[in-house]
């Protein structure tokens, strides 16, 4: 039998066509990064025009994320299957039609459906991006072109709450929503027209994956979105319906959870080998990233909250209040990263969350008339510095943690990790702080919930930092690093290109 040969990849950064496969990608990974970040500034306009209470304003977030964190494994093995440039595209389309349809909502029970829809084109489309990059640019200008992606996705990150604030204010909140319209309808013709397909079904397996031409780990995908959506459920609903049901659904999440693990134990090609858990570098960054992320999600969902519902911002200026932490890790992120090669891992993400909780605890001075240079600045920028410190060494140190073939695995298990944990502490704050389902018209109510969630939020960094000191330790060193170095993201650890294996001498390969 013929062993498939993987061509190299031919295009230029300088040529035509790699500035449109940039253009495209950049276009892509845009929809997405804007629609993370700018939907909780129109949170509060959201629920005041569809009279939404606190449940339906979670589920405004996290419906999105539980379809999103379930498949975006899945979305990386399609492209893998059926072509990489087909699947990029689809997602687009995907995502600008469910974007359309949170736009008309005409009540919260639609738009939440929506999210859901939303969250599957992201799935597709979210790892699909930087694959393109991948598969087409030389490898002596592969590093340039991911650089130059993910500097564009940080601003592009950066300029979301600014912009979403800008929308909310003007022409209103559906607008962030239909933002993405427009963005398609430049994207996906590029694309067709410009992009080289890449993958398909001529694409070999990758090592450890299951992709190629095995079959789709679908029933793995299905339970791991049905966990996380299950227990999400329990937890929003606990406070405001019947316990008996939140318990029995939470039960049933557990179980579908376990039956996840299962599955994966037991198929030849799983969606996430659990193989790849015995590194304890791996496992150990992965549990750091539970925390870290729980903190950072819960804590930018209720701090554009507390902004305009206590503070008395306006949409536009608590979207502009949130900039320095994202304007930080796109200007020191880099060298964040290079200073962790020199000194180890395990000062960083023992110091940065370190940061980050005493940030959090900082907000606790934001309350009614806030001043914005004496109260809000200060504590984002302690939270920014927090941020900068921790996630460019956390990436690092996972991708360094597994052989090189499994980056793409690695970096797409742990991005999926961050907005699990995410969208869990969306759903579970609201029920430790006792924050009724009217918080959102009640200032003070809501400032009273605002108050005991910060400190849980910092709890649970301090978690992480005393995880990292205890368990991270310096990976071998190898040169490997990440190709991503500019970090704007906020809400998730940036998703790393899928590698090959790299050649270790004659005969082998690592």
């Amino acid at each position: 039998m013929a062993v498939p040969v993987r061509r190299t990849p031919a295009v230029r950064i300088s040529s035509a066509t790699g500035k449109w496969i940039l253009l495209t990608t950049v276009l892509g990974s845009s929809m997405t990064l804007l629609d993370s970040t700018v939907v909780n500034v129109a949170l509060p306009r959201i629920g005041k025009d569809l009279d939404a209470d606190l449940a339906a304003l979670q589920w405004t977030v996290n419906a999105y994320l539980v379809t999103l964190a379930g498949l975006i494994l899945l979305g990386g093995a399609l492209g893998d299957r059926f072509g990489r440039r087909k699947v990029f595209v689809v997602g687009v389309i995907w995502f600008a039609g469910a974007s359309l349809l949170c736009g008309l909502s005409p009540d919260a029970t639609f738009l939440v459906a929506a999210r859901a829809l939303q969250g599957v084109g992201g799935a597709l489309l979210t790892p699909g991006s930087l694959a393109l990059i991948q598969a087409s640019f030389h490898p002596d200008d592969r590093a340039r072109a991911v650089g130059l992606w993910s500097g564009f996705g940080g601003v592009g990150a950066a300029v979301g709450p600014f912009l979403g604030g800008w929308l909310v204010d003007g022409p209103g909140w559906r607008w962030v929503f239909l933002l993405n319209v427009p963005l398609a309808l430049l994207c996906a013709p590029v694309a067709v027209r410009h992009v080289p397909e890449s993958g398909g079904e001529g694409a070999p397996a990758e090592a450890g994956r299951g992709r190629g031409r095995g079959r789709f780990d679908v029933l793995g995908a299905a339970l791991g979105a049905l966990a996380l959506a299950l227990v999400t459920y329990a937890l929003t609903e606990a406070p405001n319906g019947s316990r008996t049901v939140a318990a029995v659904t939470a039960a049933a999440g557990v179980a579908a959870g376990v039956a996840f693990v299962q599955v994966e134990r037991c198929r030849a090609a799983p969606m996430m080998p659990l193989d790849i858990f015995a590194s304890r570098i791996f496992t150990a960054v992965n549990l750091v990233t539970l925390c870290v992320y729980a903190a950072f999600g819960g804590f930018f969902f209720l701090t554009a909250l507390q902004l305009q519902v206590v503070a008395g911002y306006s949409p536009l200026r608590a979207g502009a209040a949130l900039l320095p932490t994202t304007v930080l890790m796109l200007l020191f992120s880099a060298r964040s990263g290079s200073l962790a090669k020199r000194i180890g891992p395990r000062i960083p993400l023992t110091v940065g969350p370190l940061l980050c909780a005493t940030g959090m605890l900082l907000m606790l001075r934001v309350g009614k008339h806030a001043s914005y240079a004496g109260d809000v600045l200060p504590a984002l920028l302690v939270m920014g510095a927090g941020m900068v410190t921790l996630v460019a060494p956390l990436t690092a140190t996972l991708l360094a943690s597994v052989d090189t073939a499994r980056a793409g695995l690695a970096s797409g298990i742990n991005n999926a990790a961050a907005r699990a944990a995410g969208l869990v502490a969306v759903a579970a704050l609201p029920l430790l702080t006792g924050m009724g389902p009217e918080a959102p018209q009640m200032p003070d109510a809501f400032d009273a919930a605002f108050r005991r969630a910060m400190p849980l939020c910092a709890a649970v960094l301090v978690v992480g930092a005393v995880l990292a000191l205890a368990t991270v330790r310096r990976p071998p060193e190898d040169g490997r690093g990440p190709e991503c170095r500019t970090h704007g993201w906020v809400t998730a650890p940036p998703l790393e290109p899928r590698r090959g294996p790299r050649a270790s001498g004659p005969g082998g390969t690592r």
